[in-house]
């Protein structure tokens, strides 16, 4: 054999010679990511993982994603519906409930922000998706990362990886996208409103809340128990007071493993064949409706509450009725003192906040009983 042929052959074992154009833009995309998470710090828990994993699974010869791979073992925990109950596990044992409790109207701003779902869903049928497609599609307005991956599974797995990085990436981009509505929506007076004090909240109340919404929720749609079962036990962990240890776990270690696992899985799923598609773009957009939309629904309804309470609801509470927790609360917070620099909503934004949380995932668990 002459050096020339070795050389080929050598060439020809490497991922080099199967690299092609789809790999090159998809590994452009990755970085792209990577820049997001790590220079401007926008979900760096998230985009970071989906990122790289995103340009390890377009590397040639790999095998990382094919069956027996590492991604595709890290790849069951999504497939098999494991890793978002786990993660709304360790998010209900970062949450108080409290805020929502002290008034439960602000419930009904958790329900407001669903509306961008809906109009995802009706905007995703006129462009061609299917039912199933575009029901997944406007889960992404909830701004709900794990819901958005556990409707798509259920409904459209194949959808998944533009679906979550669209969905993670709004998340992420919450202070871009939503001070701009929100000021469209509301005058300098409205937005100034200073709202009383909440009233305390029992730690009866507090134990009581996790058990009751598990039981109703699951009973009414068996779909999402798997979520909301697994969000409530975590949140009581955290109030009951007696499971310190386990509290601290799923807080830190347990949701920390699995963000890892489920990102880098998500990212993985960003094939060149997969991803470079004109549905991919039309997902991406449709997400940004859907984002727009729900914060679109929260602020018009807590305009509505302003005027039904005579002025003592600020409407940029409306806004947090999104689930990104609690970026959009701080969103909420930071509009309200450019109006008024003495006010301080960001309790009050948490009752939405939270109350979205849930509204996303009987969202979800609805579509799901419809559809499944």
């Amino acid at each position: 054999m002459d050096l020339s042929s070795a050389f080929r052959e050598l060439a020809a074992s490497t991922g080099l010679g199967a690299l092609t154009a789809g790999n090159v833009v998809m590994i452009l995309v990755g970085a792209v990511l990577l820049y997001l998470a790590i220079v401007k710090g926008f979900e760096p828990l998230l985009l970071l993982c989906i990122g790289f994993g995103a340009i390890v699974a377009n590397l040639p010869l790999t095998g990382i994603m094919k069956e027996g791979g590492l991604l595709h073992f890290f790849y069951q925990g999504v497939e098999r519906e494991i890793f978002p109950p786990l993660i709304f596990l360790g998010v209900g044992a970062m949450t108080d409930f409290g805020p929502l409790l002290a008034n439960p109207s602000t419930l009904l701003l958790g329900a407001a922000a669903q509306l961008g779902v809906f109009i995802a869903l009706m905007g995703a049928q006129i462009l061609g998706f299917s039912i199933n497609e575009a029901a997944s599609i406007g889960i992404i307005g909830g701004a709900d990362g794990p819901t958005a991956i556990y409707t798509t599974m259920k409904l459209a797995p194949h959808l998944l990886g533009p679906i979550a990085v669209a969905a993670y990436s709004y998340m992420s981009l919450v202070p871009l996208i939503q001070p701009p509505i929100m000021k469209l929506l509301t005058t300098p007076k409205e937005r100034a409103t200073v709202m009383e004090q909440l009233r305390p909240v029992s730690k009866t109340e507090k134990i009581v809340f996790p058990i009751v919404v598990s039981i109703v929720v699951s009973l009414l749609l068996p779909p999402v128990a798997p979520l909301i079962g697994m969000l409530m036990l975590g949140n009581l962990f955290r109030e009951s007071g007696v499971v310190e240890r386990l509290s601290k776990t799923v807080q830190n270690e347990l949701i920390n493993i699995v963000t890892i696992f489920l990102a880098l899985s998500v990212g993985a799923t960003m094939s060149a064949e997969s991803f470079l598609t004109l549905r991919t773009i039309e997902i991406i957009l449709m997400g940004l409706v859907a984002f727009a939309g729900g914060t679109a629904g929260g602020v018009l309804l807590g305009k509505l509450m302003y005027h039904l309470s005579g002025g003592k609801v600020n409407p940029l509470i409306g806004s947090a009725g999104v689930s990104a927790v609690p970026m959009a609360a701080r969103v909420s917070q930071v509009v309200a003192r450019e109006a008024n620099p003495g006010n301080f909503i960001l309790m009050h934004a948490m009752g939405p906040n939270v109350a979205g949380v849930i509204g996303t995932a009987v969202a979800a668990g609805v579509m799901i009983s419809l559809l499944s």
